[in-house]
């Protein structure tokens, strides 16, 4: 099944400045094949069900290994099985209104 996430992930305990722990988890999706789009407070995400939620628990794994001892996560999903649809989809969808 496809889903679109949108993914904040907020490393807790390693001071105020987190782009190196964000492109860290870019660079995961990236490499597990997925479709993204870097927005100013996350991350929107196009895959299969098990791909995204695998590379995920991929960041995750890999900002504690880079010593971030808490991490706090927000992800929204939609799926549809009427049709598909991609994250340029939805975005065209509601520019083509204003």
């Amino acid at each position: 099944m496809k889903v679109i996430a949108d993914l904040c992930v907020i490393p807790v305990g390693v001071g105020v400045s987190l782009g190196s722990y964000i492109a860290e988890c870019e660079k995961i999706l990236q490499k597990a094949g997925l479709k993204t789009q870097l927005h100013g407070y996350g991350t929107n995400i196009e895959g299969e069900w098990d791909v995204v939620m695998q590379a995920i628990k991929d960041c995750h794994q890999s900002l504690h290994n880079m010593g971030v001892p808490r991490i706090s996560t927000t992800i929204r999903l939609g799926t549809r099985v009427d049709r598909e649809q991609s994250i340029e989809d939805k975005i065209r969808s509601v520019q083509e209104k204003l």
